[in-house]
């Protein structure tokens, strides 16, 4: 990396990998009995679904962090720090995680759930005022070739992000089970590429014309 925001890539990808090693930290090995190892790794189900829910999450978002810095190409102090408050949202992931797995089988899996939901939540919109605020200094952060069509596609993209974890919250308070499947859902929505994406919208509008 020859570019002058390096070392704000550099130091994110550490705590990126760091955020993301600890999450396998709270799945536990189980006592040594004689019989029943089946059951025991079978009861801590909830630690291997917050587990990957999660390791999907933080690797989708180090993923959108490196496509946004290839267009920003100079950083200053707001910046800066608009990027810590970024990566303190990341750090904070393995908490609420730990806790819906501690929580879910006998304990409150309702807040368990409000504190995951909210913590991405937060996590989104720190995302999106980071870009936000470079695509406003008037381009002056971007990289000679990128776009304002390049820009604005990007920040459409982002700006899923909040409503979709803010749905995920709301719907903790109608059904605690159907917001952690949702949340599921987004998981395998987050990691398919956006070409593919929209290669699948675009197949999918052909078929609708031929039926027409």
């Amino acid at each position: 990396m020859d570019k002058e925001t390096s070392r704000v890539e550099a130091f994110s990808d550490g705590v990126f990998a760091i955020a993301i090693t600890l999450l396998i930290l709270d799945i536990k090995v189980p006592n040594a009995v004689p019989a029943g190892l089946a059951a025991q790794l079978w009861a801590q189900w909830p630690s291997y679904a917050a587990f990957l829910i999660s390791f999907a999450f933080i690797g989708i978002m180090w993923v959108n962090h490196h496509r946004m810095f290839t267009q920003i190409r100079h950083a200053d102090e707001t910046l800066l720090m608009l990027n810590l408050l970024l990566l303190l949202g990341v750090c904070v992931v393995p908490f609420p995680t730990a806790v819906v797995s501690k929580q879910w089988i006998s304990g409150d899996r309702r807040t368990a759930m409000i504190l995951y939901n909210g913590t991405y939540f937060a996590i989104a919109i720190f995302f999106n005022v980071l870009w936000r605020y470079c695509v406003s200094r008037d381009g002056r952060l971007l990289g000679d070739g990128a776009s304002r069509e390049a820009a604005r596609k990007i920040s459409a993209q982002y700006a899923i992000g909040p409503v979709a974890y803010l749905i995920c919250l709301v719907m903790v308070f109608v059904n605690v089970s159907a917001s952690f499947a949702l949340n599921a859902a987004l998981a395998v929505f987050w990691a398919i590429p956006p070409a593919r994406i929209k290669k699948l919208r675009h197949a999918g509008a052909g078929d609708r014309r031929d039926m027409a």
